[in-house]
């Protein structure tokens, strides 16, 4: 099939404008390919990682290797999904991340691209430049214990929210941490899905 831009356009769902290498902290949710529950199961409301999710998890806490200026705060990695905090231009407790905009200098990308954008528009030290790098690196670690080279792992998108203050990261990190036990009623969730 041809490429036609009026049938295969993909709309963002990031805000217009908005600077996502600016300092901050963000909450991130990237989801599996067709939901597949590649990652372990949850059992009696504790998530149980398999060896994927091992992965998957590793990459996710290698990720300020890659991005100095970046600490995680909590995430969780559940059977078809994952959840995170990620903070943005600053070292330090995760909950501040009142931070000002000339702590950025220092940060480096993973990306051997360094223009402010890459081909594919991804400015690096962004946001979407620290997702994609971990959906990169580990879709390889996966496939590779797959046997499954070239296979998608994640989704081509990711679900962001910008968080706006204190009150507002006590809630997602609540909501992260609590993830497991909810996940007989997760829309996430296949059987929940199938009710």
């Amino acid at each position: 099939m041809k490429y036609d831009p009026e049938k295969h356009h993909r709309r963002s769902t990031r805000l217009g404008g908005y600077d996502y290498a600016q300092p901050g902290a963000y909450f991130v949710t990237v989801c599996t390919r067709g939901r597949a529950c590649l990652f372990g199961h949850v059992l009696n409301r504790e998530m149980r990682l398999n060896e994927a999710g091992e992965i998957a998890r590793r990459c996710w806490e290698d990720i300020p290797t890659h991005f100095p200026m970046v600490e995680l705060g909590a995430f969780t990695i559940m059977p078809n999904h994952m959840h995170g905090i990620v903070v943005i231009g600053c070292k330090g407790e995760a909950s501040d991340f009142h931070v000002s905009a000339n702590t950025r200098a220092g940060m480096s990308d993973a990306s051997p691209l360094r223009s402010r954008h890459s081909h594919n528009g991804t400015q690096p030290g962004s946001l979407s430049a620290i997702v994609q790098n971990f959906k990169s690196v580990s879709t390889r670690r996966i496939n590779a214990i797959r046997r499954a080279p070239g296979t998608h792992v994640w989704l081509r998108d990711y679900y962001e929210h910008v968080v706006r203050n204190e009150q507002e990261l006590t809630a997602i990190r609540e909501y992260i941490l609590g993830n497991p036990a909810r996940w007989d009623d997760d829309e996430n969730n296949p059987d929940f899905m199938a009710q």
